[in-house]
């Protein structure tokens, strides 16, 4: 089976093809600014994203768009308006960044210990409302939640994770299936007895493919990496570049179930993608940083007080880096 892409965070957009002004805001967002007391105005935001070729019409409907979703809100009532992010956005975005630098970073705490959900819904099972004609739409609400939550299909209807946090789980099938007529579901702590065989819990997971997107990655940033050890890379290409990169990488510690390593193929290639991420997000930052305040602050005078950006710290969590690189 594939690997389950799950939806972002609750408020963010997903990722498409092409370029996203939503998520390109979003990445941006998370990435220099940490306090919700910044009084970012919308030409700001204009030009931030123009740096990416972003319209000012794709930029405004962007910026609504993410009001709407509440990870930014209006600030009184100036025209044009001005805006900050969320303390709840705040929050959302240092734990995500400190999930996108730091995964990878050390091999799980493996104990074997594996949470299995096997559920039946009847094609005829429907909510006690009435409402629904089949039971398509509660076998989807599962399969969503379940995929979310990081599970994956080992068999048609037993869905695995590794570890043995089943709480989230417990709690959202209670959630979708208290109420559908025949629905019927278990939740276990389990242990494979040949768990690197054939029929062992690797087989739920597409590994080639995340193997050849991790290859892919690493083929798509090599030249910029050449690029940044030869001092090539200015100011306005280093903002662009770097943003690219965690748009780029962001998407691993979702798809990737950071399986134990004996579980995966060898040689398994995250390592040398996080390298290349970790050495040029940390070369970049500085610079990068500082074409956002150039580009910022004739719209927004006080743009260098409050825009930063997040690094690797020695821990190998992200961290607030300030101008000071």
């Amino acid at each position: 089976m594939s690997v389950h892409v799950p939806p972002d965070d609750v408020g963010a957009p997903r990722a498409q093809a092409g370029p996203n002004p939503q998520h390109l805001l979003t990445t941006l967002l998370g990435e220099y600014l940490d306090s919700s007391d910044a009084g970012l105005p919308s030409m700001a935001v204009v030009a931030m994203l123009g740096e990416f070729g972003i319209s000012e019409s794709s930029a405004r409907a962007a910026l609504s768009r993410l009001t709407k979703r509440g990870l930014i809100a209006v600030r009184g009532s100036e025209r044009p308006p001005v805006y900050h992010l969320t303390p709840a956005a705040i929050a959302k975005h240092r734990s995500r960044m400190d999930h996108f630098l730091s995964f990878g970073a050390r091999p799980p705490q493996w104990t074997g210990d594996w949470v299995t959900v096997s559920f039946s819904i009847p094609q005829s099972g429907q909510a006690q409302s009435g409402q629904g004609q089949s039971g398509q739409a509660p076998r989807h609400a599962v399969r969503k939640a379940l995929g979310t939550l990081g599970f994956a299909r080992l068999y048609d209807s037993v869905w695995i994770r590794p570890g043995s946090d089943a709480g989230p789980v417990t709690r959202a099938l209670h959630d979708i299936l208290d109420d559908v007529d025949g629905g019927r579901w278990s939740v276990m702590h389990t242990r494979f007895d040949e768990e690197t065989g054939p029929h062992g819990p690797a087989a739920a997971y597409d590994l080639a493919g995340l193997a050849s997107a991790y290859e892919a990655f690493i083929a798509q940033y090599a030249d910029l990496r050449v690029a940044v050890r030869n001092g090539e890379i200015d100011a306005s290409r280093a903002l662009v570049a770097r943003t690219s990169v965690m748009d780029s990488w962001r998407k691993f510690p979702d798809i990737d179930p950071n399986l134990p390593e004996h579980l995966l193929p060898a040689p398994w290639p995250r390592q040398a993608a996080r390298d290349l991420m970790l050495e040029i997000h940390s070369a970049l930052g500085s610079l990068a940083e500082a074409r956002l305040i150039e580009v910022a602050t004739p719209y927004w005078p006080d743009a260098a007080s409050w825009i930063t950006h997040f690094h690797a710290s020695e821990n190998s969590l992200s961290a607030p880096a300030g101008g000071d690189g």
